[in-house]
């Protein structure tokens, strides 16, 4: 029986490299949570509706759905580190005119900007950790980057909450200018860096083929039998993970009677599990390998999703949500690994088509979600998504074993 070649550790220059693409992929979840818990205030302040409040929400969601599709093409050509720092110096000038809008329409305008910044940050350090980190060590450099992201998730609600209520919505909008900006400093000091380094041959995963435009790539990539599989599990996990997860604090609200404040508190807890899992799934990693990591992902993810569904007492609901955040985090690391590996020549293009496919799937659940609470209730729809999560675990691992034989 052969062992699984070791490649060199990672140098300390990548480390570094990876820790400031992990503050990216942070201010970049942060600013699309910050406004969550404005909306009241931007409401008042305003005098608007809430739901007209809400397209600061709305507008960046779209936006940045959209945006990731051009970015992917640009950072294979023009060199992924290169767009993340100037995407996120243009989300700082984004967050300037955030600060200083005197209108709601003029608030629009600003989060459309920084929406069109914060689109590239995560899909591009995927792919650019991709390019830069062996195959042997990527899952585990992954999580780094993907402890930033979920860190932001909570970071950016918090931020915006505590702000908002102690100095004005303002100030939520004058850190993300503070965080941009430092983060884009530190960026632009490293690709300066990387330019005067001498070149080091890439990972032979990463050199590029044949270049095509975008849309023959895309085709390219869609067609691939093992990209389709991973697009299709985006697909659904955006729609059966990330989309019902948007009705849990509702469901906690109306079936348990919890006050709005304490059903997402937690519900955040899902956030606090994903963090968990990341402090931890460089030895899972190597304990589990990818099969296991699904399997079970999946499978504690439709058990969580069962318990909160059926509860009679909130307590419950507490482990559940925070385990359901460490099984989804499981599965998900994985997925994020493998969206990697589709196109190693057009890297970029992949992990894009990725991240929309994932983001339109989210779109799909909150829809289908919305609709059929209706015809069977809050509780069937969050436990449908539990047993949906559950059963792509099944099917994922039994794909992964079928692709390694």
């Amino acid at each position: 029986m052969t062992t699984p070649s070791v490649s060199a550790p990672l140098s300390a220059a990548t480390r570094r490299s990876i820790v400031l693409l992990s503050l990216a992929t942070f201010a970049s979840m942060s600013a699309q949570r910050i406004c969550d818990a404005m909306l009241p205030e931007l409401s008042r302040v305003f005098a608007v509706s809430l739901g007209q409040a809400a397209l600061v929400v709305s507008v960046f969601a779209v936006t940045y759905g959209v945006a990731q599709l051009f970015y992917g093409p640009l950072g294979d050509r023009f060199g992924k580190f290169r767009i993340v720092t100037f995407a996120t110096l243009g989300c700082c000038v984004g967050s300037v005119a955030a600060t200083l809008a005197t209108s709601l329409d003029m608030l629009v305008w600003a989060r459309l900007l920084m929406a069109l910044g914060a689109a590239a940050l995560i899909p591009l350090t995927m792919a650019w950790v991709g390019d830069t980190v062996p195959s042997d060590q990527l899952q585990e450099m992954l999580t780094r980057t993907g402890l930033g992201s979920t860190l932001g998730i909570v970071g950016g609600q918090l931020a915006g909450g505590l702000l908002t209520d102690a100095l004005g919505w303002r100030w939520a909008f004058a850190f993300l200018t503070l965080l941009f900006g430092v983060v884009g400093s530190l960026l632009w000091g490293d690709w300066r860096r990387q330019q005067a380094a001498p070149a080091v041959p890439a990972p032979a995963a990463a050199v590029p083929g044949a270049r095509h435009g975008f849309v023959k790539q895309a085709l390219l990539i869609i067609t691939g039998p093992w990209s389709r599989v991973v697009l299709l599990m985006a697909l659904v996990e955006g729609a059966a993970g990330f989309g019902v997860l948007a009705i849990w604090a509702s469901h906690l609200h109306r079936s348990l009677g919890l006050s709005l404040s304490l059903a997402g508190a937690i519900v955040a807890l899902f956030g606090l599990g994903g963090v968990m899992y990341m402090a931890v799934g460089r030895h899972m990693i190597h304990r589990f390998g990818q099969q296991r990591l699904v399997l079970l992902g999946g499978l504690l993810v439709g058990l969580c999703a069962l318990v909160l569904a059926f509860t009679p007492h909130w307590l419950p609901a507490v482990p559940a949500s925070l385990l359901a955040g460490f099984g989804f985090f499981m599965f998900h690391n994985t997925m994020q690994a493998n969206a990697t590996q589709m196109a190693p020549g057009a890297r970029g293009t992949a992990v894009s088509l990725f991240a929309s496919f994932l983001f339109l799937g989210q779109s799909v659940g909150v829809v289908v979600a919305a609709g059929l609470i209706s015809r069977i209730g809050t509780g069937a729809v969050v436990a449908l998504g539990g047993a949906v999560m559950a059963a792509e675990g099944v099917f994922f691992a039994w794909a992964l074993r079928r692709r390694d034989a």
